[in-house]
């Protein structure tokens, strides 16, 4: 590789590193913010929260990629011009197809490690986080057992715990049931105890709320009246809020690709999906790979066109931009397609396409806008002398 091959991809680099770094920050701060509140919510540990949020990086990082590319390929091309750095190597004979080499050399790079991400890093994550969703969820004890607050277990019920002793007596137990659209059960108790009515190991969990001193209300919302019976111990079956099959549910995202592109049909039986949805999935990561070449040759190609201004080269960022606008637009026009019809893969790579045809448009017309011109009426000899 040429010294200034070198010397613009170390720019390159050096700035997508930086932008990946902040929009990751951004992207994970939000997502960390609600994964929080979920988590913190079920009763879960800050070390399980910290486990979730390293697990869901690799998705952010896919996400934020492409536009990090764009991002730098449009700073360095912009400071280098504004530097005159550029001119120099245009001036020395440099076309525009020249220039070009090293930001290609870059979206390569960044290809390849979009393509580590999508075929291999976030489909694992993806798959771990389902098997922890999982563990949490028969995980009786994180996901009731916290005194003092209103629980949410599963839509319709609310869980009150006011205190726990340390041998797992809970205290002034409240549970609302409001599952059914025609009758609310409400259940109130002095004491209760949460066991496991399988005592089997092998076989999945069958937990029991059982209330002592207790008092059972349902109300009936078609006539509007409300029984109410006194026990001195009554079961209530948890079964129901919690999943307790032990069954991984997996998605189209968590399998791998050699899976969803050679037998769609098995993966989609076995995600609950259509065969054309898996075959979108396997082609989109390879197409969100290519993605990432176009990126940063269009950030770079668009502002190559244009004369010198003394007020910078603003008008071809927003140029670049919109050019960008378009090849998502055509992507995600063709993914409801190809979703529809698994036949029509092929035109996953469409918007790639698009944006390499973008792109070589724009390097001849820049390498064409820079050749001189002959004025008219002069002949070669003319020239000569």
């Amino acid at each position: 590789m040429a010294r200034f091959d070198r010397y613009i991809l170390s720019q390159l680099m050096m700035l997508f590193g930086f932008f990946a770094l902040v929009l990751v920050a951004i992207y994970w701060i939000n997502s960390a913010v609600r994964l929080f509140d979920q988590l913190i919510a079920d009763g879960q540990s800050a070390a399980v929260f910290l486990e979730y949020t390293a697990l869901t990086l690799p998705n952010v990082i896919r996400q934020i990629l492409p536009m990090a590319v764009f991002a730098a390929a449009v700073y360095v091309t912009n400071r280098l011009s504004s530097e005159s750095e550029l001119v120099v190597m245009q001036a020395t004979g440099f076309s525009p197809w020249r220039l070009a080499r090293p930001v290609l050399w870059f979206g390569l790079i960044t290809a390849l490690m979009m393509s580590m991400l999508t075929h291999l890093l976030v489909p694992m994550s993806h798959a771990e986080i389902e098997r922890r969703d999982q563990e949490i969820s028969q995980n009786v004890t994180a996901r009731m057992l916290t005194e003092g607050t209103f629980l949410h277990p599963a839509a319709g019920i609310t869980f009150y715990i006011r205190a726990i002793d340390a041998d797992g007596t809970l205290h002034d137990v409240f549970l609302s049931d409001r599952r059914d659209s025609e009758e609310v059960q409400t259940f109130s108790a002095a004491r209760a105890y949460l066991v496991n009515a399988n005592e089997d190991p092998e076989l999945p969990a069958d937990p029991k709320l059982v209330m002592i001193d207790g008092l059972a209300q349902s109300l009936t919302l078609a006539t509007n009246r409300l029984y109410t019976t006194h026990f001195q111990d009554f079961a209530y079956d948890l079964g129901a809020l919690i999943d307790t099959s032990g069954a991984v549910r997996y998605g189209l995202r968590d399998l791998s690709t050699f899976e969803l592109l050679l037998t769609p049909e098995e993966a989609a039986l076995r995600t609950r999906s259509t065969p054309g949805r898996a075959i979108e999935e396997g082609n989109d990561r390879i197409a969100q790979a290519l993605l990432c070449l176009v990126a940063a040759l269009i950030g770079f190609s668009a502002l190559q066109i244009g004369s010198f201004s003394r007020f910078g080269v603003w008008r071809q960022i927003i140029f670049a931009i919109l050019l960008l606008v378009v090849v998502k637009f055509v992507e995600g026009n063709v993914t409801d397609t190809v979703r529809r019809d698994g036949t029509l893969w092929p035109l996953l790579y469409l918007p790639s396409a698009t944006g390499m045809v973008i792109s070589i448009l724009l390097l001849w017309w820049a390498g064409r806008a820079r050749r001189p011109r002959r004025p008219r009426g002069d002949t070669g000899l003319g020239a000569a002398a």
